[in-house]
Formats: C-alpha cells, sequence, structure tokens
C-alpha cells in the first residue's frame, strides 16, 4: 500500500486529490485548519485508511502536529503541500497581503523544509526509493498581477524555492523528486464566484492532471494545453509592457 501526505486536504484541489488516491487503495494522511471535513474523509474511507491531524501552517508548532502524522503514516510515498490563501486585492488591504505571504510563503517554507530533513533521517528513503514532494503553486506565479499583488509574488516565490530545494538537494544527496504544480483558474473557494475567470476548470479535471503529473513525476505541471501555451505568451512579454498592461483584472 502506497502512502501519501497531504497538506490542506479539507477542500480543493487537497480533497481532491486525497479522495482520489484513497479510492486507489492508498493510505493517506490529511492535514488542515478545519478538523471537520478531514474527520468526514476518516469516516468514509476508515481509520486504518486515513489518518489526520490539525495543522496550521502559519504556526511555528505546525512541526509538531506534522511529526505526529509522520509517525502515523510513516515514510509516506508521496508529500502534497496544498495549503494557500489569495484573492484578489483592490484596496490593497495590507492585512490581507500579509495573511497571504505568510501562509503562502512562511507556511510553506517550514512544512516543506521540515519534511526535506525527516527525508535525510529516514532509512526507507534512498537513491532507489526517492521521496516525492509536490507543491501547489499558480500560473500566477509567471509574472506579477496587479490585482493580486501578494498572491502572484508568493507564488513565484513559492516556484523560486522549490528550484532552490532541487538544487540543496542535489547537493546533500537527500533522495527526493519535486514536482510544482501549476493551474490556472480552478472552481475553488479561493476565487470570486462573483467574478468570470477565463479557461476556468473543474476540482474534478484539475485533480486528473495532478495525478498525471505525479504518476510521471514530472518536474512542471501545467494544465491544460491552453494554459502552457499562455505562459509561454506571458514569458515573451517585456516587462516595461506588462507593467503598461492596466487592462489585467483576474
Amino acid at each position: 500500500m502506497k502512502r501519501a501526505i497531504i497538506i490542506g486536504a479539507s477542500s480543493g484541489l487537497g480533497r481532491g486529490v486525497a479522495e482520489a488516491l484513497l479510492e486507489q487503495g492508498w493510505q493517506v494522511g490529511v492535514a488542515a485548519r478545519r478538523l471537520e471535513q478531514l474527520e468526514s474523509l476518516r469516516a468514509h474511507y476508515g481509520t486504518e485508511r486515513v489518518a489526520v491531524a490539525q495543522v496550521d501552517v502559519t504556526n511555528p508548532l505546525a512541526v509538531n502536529a506534522l511529526d505526529s502524522l509522520l509517525a502515523e503514516v510513516s515514510a509516506p510515498d508521496l508529500f502534497l503541500y496544498v495549503s494557500g490563501k489569495g484573492g484578489q486585492n483592490p484596496m490593497l488591504d495590507e492585512k490581507l497581503e500579509l495573511d497571504i505571504v505568510k501562509t503562502n510563503c512562511e507556511g510553506m517554507v517550514r512544512i516543506v523544509d521540515h519534511f526535506v530533513n525527516y527525508i535525510k533521517q529516514t532509512p526507507y528513503y534512498t537513491p532507489q526509493n526517492r521521496a516525492h514532494i509536490a507543491v501547489v503553486t499558480s500560473v500566477a506565479g509567471t509574472a506579477g498581477i496587479g490585482s493580486a499583488p501578494a498572491y502572484s509574488a508568493s507564488k513565484s516565490m513559492q516556484s523560486t524555492y522549490i528550484t532552490a530545494l532541487v538544487q540543496y538537494c542535489r547537493m546533500k544527496s537527500v533522495p527526493v523528486d519535486f514536482t510544482d504544480i501549476r493551474p490556472g483558474f480552478v472552481q475553488t473557494a479561493i476565487l470570486n464566484p462573483n467574478k468570470h475567470y477565463p479557461m476556468l476548470m473543474s476540482v474534478d479535471e484539475a485533480t486528473r492532471h495532478i495525478l498525471r503529473g505525479l504518476r510521471r513525476r514530472r518536474r512542471i505541471v501545467i494544465f491544460d494545453w491552453r494554459f502552457r501555451l499562455l505562459v509561454v505568451v506571458w514569458r515573451l512579454i517585456p516587462r516595461w509592457l506588462w507593467e503598461r498592461l492596466t487592462i489585467v483584472r483576474n
């Protein structure tokens, strides 16, 4: 039985991947702030298949809860970090900007680094049996978006940090593969229900793309082909021109 731990599994993509892996026979440890949603997973799939931990990634004590989950699941084959906060901030509310940075940047560093250090001291992981860490970032990290400064910047930071960790783990001979999952617009609670989003994707469809990328252990997963094309075009836009494109709203 393969094992996974998913941080941010109470709803959205984290919940979708957790349910898909459980349907495939995995043992899954799930963590999030909202304990009741996690308990519903355990009630449905059974205590022997689902381990639960209440984790707030912005709290330094989150690593203690993670350690408890790691002890119960024991050397997961997949470690998926989905926790995040986002949204547009047209009023540039300072508290919202700082909350987004704290959750997406500080939270990810705290949790992912802790697991990397866990890999180092766990004999289960070898060059022939490598761990797999995946982080859900966003195509929004491609460039700074004026309507969502903290969100787009934090997603860029996440992708850059993963790149640095890949290099670090090679330097230190840590047996782990990384996947940077960069979705576009997915129909989750992070989006404003009163706005229109182009190329909007359902959670089920996005989950299928994620699982396909994870099976192949792809380094970067962008879905679908429309967003892959969009990112290519996006990167070709000169900075001076992008900063003048005030028509960009989402």
